[in-house]
């Protein structure tokens, strides 16, 4: 956490085993996170390492086992029932009967607000994720990216200020994923959420964060912190700048020095 932001995420001695028929399985490990408000935290690592159990603990899909876990000064439990967050799956996972509008309107129809709120906040989400046009289009009328900032106007719809995102570009092709990093971080710019980024590609982490969390091998362990000094405006080609590539070879020495390849 940068200066004196308040903690929307804070992580002391998390830890998470899981019961298998097979016996215990250590997810996470004495994970000491800070996350303050209006961050772009980016958890990177090698697969299994539990990036996206870190992401389902915050949002209360998963209970830890040790450890406390805080967002927004609640328990997990609490800033999920009163939805301080929104959630973008790695697949768009939006009702195929379901128009764009009636997909992005469905947490607000079961959180009960009147017709003229639902379509004021379908209207204004639609807009920052700019798929004004498509409110009566199927999501298989609409592009993989298309569909996803689809996903992502439903997780904004309720106006939580944490956005969790788990590898929400990555099964888009480059040039989708590009577009899709550029407009995320205009989103973030005009938004000032707080989003918490899984991903697997070490540019995309440089790219969008401000902070990059590098995490070991299971049991899953922070084992470094890499604070960003690339300004907030970020167009794609500072992706060639001497300051990027030496941020991403940090980023590539953390994650060897974390990995074991005895596993």
């Amino acid at each position: 956490m940068t200066g004196t932001s308040p903690a929307v995420v804070a992580a002391s001695k998390l830890g998470l085993t899981f019961q298998t028929n097979d016996g215990p399985v250590q997810a996470l490990s004495n994970v000491d996170l800070t996350i303050g408000k209006g961050e772009f935290v980016s958890f990177i690592g090698p697969s299994g390492c539990g990036k996206t159990t870190l992401l389902r603990v915050i949002a209360d899909l998963e209970k830890p086992t040790s450890g406390t876990i805080s967002v927004n000064g609640m328990t997990a439990e609490q800033a999920r029932e009163k939805r301080a967050y929104g959630y973008v799956f790695q697949a768009a996972a939006l009702f195929p009967w379901r128009t764009i509008e009636r997909n992005v309107g469905l947490p607000l129809e079961i959180m009960g607000l009147s017709k003229a709120e639902q379509v004021d906040r379908i209207k204004r989400t639609l807009d920052l994720v700019n798929l004004r046009g498509f409110e009566k289009k199927y999501p298989w009328q609409l592009s993989g990216g298309m569909q996803q900032r689809a996903s992502i106007a439903r997780a904004l719809a309720f106006d939580a200020d944490l956005l969790l995102m788990d590898e929400p570009f990555g099964a888009l092709d480059e040039i989708v994923r590009d577009h899709l990093n550029e407009q995320l971080l205009e989103l973030w710019g005009r938004t000032n959420k707080t989003i918490c980024f899984v991903t697997h590609s070490i540019p995309e982490a440089v790219y969008l964060s401000t902070r990059i969390v590098v995490m070991s091998p299971r049991p899953g362990r922070v084992s470094d912190i890499i604070e960003s000094t690339l300004p907030k405006q970020r167009p794609l080609d500072i992706r060639e700048t001497p300051e990027f590539l030496a941020i991403a070879a940090r980023v590539r020495d953390g994650l060897r020095a974390g990995h074991s390849y005895d596993d």
